[in-house]
């Protein structure tokens, strides 16, 4: 999704029946752990790596069936995704890490941090939320399932692109939006198909806020119509000792849109820990 290509030396590692595809850039003490939302890949967190990694390592991944990961056999659930952080550290001889998760990479987040919160020395949730599908919700994701199914992902991709992008972000950064519905075209039907039912059968963590111990930062694009603010809010309100960062001129896909008001509150809330 950058315009210049960040990372020279692509690496992957087998996870019991998949393989990988990651990033890891950069040095430091506790490494970032960057995981992608849905429909994308670890392309999208390169303004990320760009102004992060000279004084941090920064590890991006494809979550599985994302990007050039493979997808493997098992069903496709939120608890998987969030096994497969936690092995994909131990692979890398990660004890401890910053983990910043953005819309179904912050679903990932809050599971494994309820599971494993002895892995997490941070968390930041970026334009995610606790709460499970409503019916209605569900609904609408399985009929959405019906009519890729039948007519592919090209509409689901446009429709995908309006929903995820502030006004002033479709009017002024064509390029971005394009570059984001380039990768999303990308992406196997199958691969839509199984995360689309992982996200409707999804838990709530929201029961589970009170839990999280490690410090948390939650952000979101002020105009997320996604997961909007107020989602954000319960979080903040829910987690003790967070805050909630409100990113202007942004949407749901906040890191893309105002990168440098993205950055700018990881690196203060990193500085502070």
């Amino acid at each position: 999704m950058a315009q210049e290509n960040l990372i020279s030396d692509i690496k992957s590692i087998r996870l019991g029946d998949v393989s990988i595809n990651y990033d890891d850039i950069g040095k430091g003490e506790v490494p970032i752990i960057f995981i992608h939302g849905f429909p994308f890949d670890k392309t999208s967190w390169d303004p990320q790596i760009k102004f992060f990694k000279e004084d941090h390592r920064i590890i991006t991944y494809d979550i599985r069936g994302f990007g050039k990961s493979t997808a493997g056999k098992k069903k496709f659930e939120i608890s998987l995704f969030a096994d497969d952080l936690i092995v994909l550290m131990d692979s890398l001889n990660i004890q401890k890490a910053i983990v910043c998760g953005l819309s179904m990479g912050g679903y990932i987040v809050l599971n494994a941090v309820t599971r494993f919160p002895e892995r997490f020395s941070a968390i930041i949730l970026s334009d995610t939320q606790c709460i499970a599908d409503s019916i209605e919700g569900k609904k609408k994701r399985y009929d959405t399932i019906e009519k890729i199914k039948s007519e592919g992902i090209y509409e689901f991709a446009n429709g995908f692109i309006s929903a995820v992008f502030c006004e002033k972000s479709k009017a002024i950064k064509k390029e971005l939006v394009e570059s984001v519905r380039t990768v999303i075209l990308s992406t196997s039907k199958e691969t839509i198909i199984q995360t689309l039912t992982a996200l409707a059968e999804r838990s709530e963590t929201c029961s589970m806020l009170g839990n999280i111990s490690v410090p948390a930062l939650v952000i979101c694009g002020k105009e997320d119509k996604v997961t909007p603010v107020i989602q954000s809010q319960s979080l903040a309100n829910n987690i003790n000792g967070s805050r909630l960062k409100t990113v202007e001129d942004a949407g749901h896909l906040s890191n893309l849109e105002n990168s440098d008001e993205f950055n700018s509150a990881i690196f203060d809330f990193i500085s502070k820990l």
